[in-house]
């Protein structure tokens, strides 16, 4: 392994776009280690998260050297992709069910065995997803993105993708939370164990969130990730714009996420339906 990290480190210094003679043995090493979860943008580490700067350098290698390649399906199914990221090669003894119907999985993707995906869902390169967990329809896991087990997201749930700056950490949604409909969690968000977020709730580092129950507003230092407090149920909500008096004047307002309570037996009843769709 240390092997392939100084030479994918050596690589993304390098100045100019022509392709190395060993490129594809070395890309198709790594994206195989993706692919099997034995690598990942990031991990846990103690109570925290280990952003692996090198497995981001690589997947950046794999568009800097991949060349347009066309994977038609049929005259009227085209599509076209760089040759490094073709889809990802799946098998029924992966344990994942991928239900009929427009799904996509890029190649250097990780799903753990026991994910459902319901279609239309994209996981994007560098992503990885824990056991048992649920993709619904419409849903995006976006690069390098690290969700947890017996994650819910749900129908037309977004979770974007951080591919750079390397060092920065990747979207992390941990075991156990709900991530509502129609919501999206974006660049430098952190969402801990067993956490719900309401349906069309939309955050990023820079959308406050309000701690109802405890009277104090979620603080994140400069390059770091906000982090969604364990078992916290966040909805949507606004805050009055003091920008300016024409914003005062006009009372406009800007989004905001509320933490409204914390997770307890009901909000854990509400949520087990879903056991019952598996």
């Amino acid at each position: 392994m240390e092997e392939l990290i100084n030479r994918i480190e050596a690589l993304f210094g390098t100045v100019g776009r022509e392709k190395p003679e060993d490129f594809d043995a070395l890309f198709g090493r790594f994206r195989d280690l993706l692919n099997t979860g034995r690598i990942r943008a990031a991990e846990p580490l103690g109570d925290g998260w280990k952003v692996n700067a090198w497995v981001k350098k690589g997947i950046l290698l794999g568009f800097r050297y991949g060349t347009m390649e066309d994977y038609s399906i049929s005259g009227g199914f085209r599509y076209f992709d760089k040759s490094t990221y073709p889809l990802r090669p799946t098998d029924s003894d992966d344990g994942i069910r991928i239900v009929p119907g427009g799904t996509s999985l890029r190649s250097g993707c990780y799903l753990s065995p026991g994910v459902v995906i319901m279609p239309p869902a994209y996981v994007n390169v560098g992503a990885w997803v824990g056991a048992d967990t649920m993709i619904d329809s419409h849903a995006l896991v976006g690069s390098c993105a690290q969700v947890g087990a017996r994650v819910h997201l749900s129908a037309g749930a977004q979770i974007g993708g951080v591919l750079e700056p390397v060092g920065a950490a990747p979207v992390i949604i941990e075991d156990d939370v709900v991530i509502g409909g129609n919501s999206g969690i974006y660049e430098g968000i952190t969402v801990r164990r067993g956490a719900v977020i309401g349906a069309g709730t939309v955050l990023t580092a820079s959308v406050p969130v309000y701690d109802l129950v405890n009277g104090t507003r979620l603080k994140v230092q400069r390059g770091e990730s906000l982090v969604i407090p364990e078992n916290a149920v966040v909805v949507p909500g606004s805050r009055p714009l003091e920008t300016s008096e024409y914003a005062r004047e006009n009372r406009l307002q800007v989004n905001c996420g509320l933490i409204i309570k914390y997770r307890d037996e009901k909000t854990d009843a509400a949520t087990a339906l879903e056991e019952l769709l598996r």
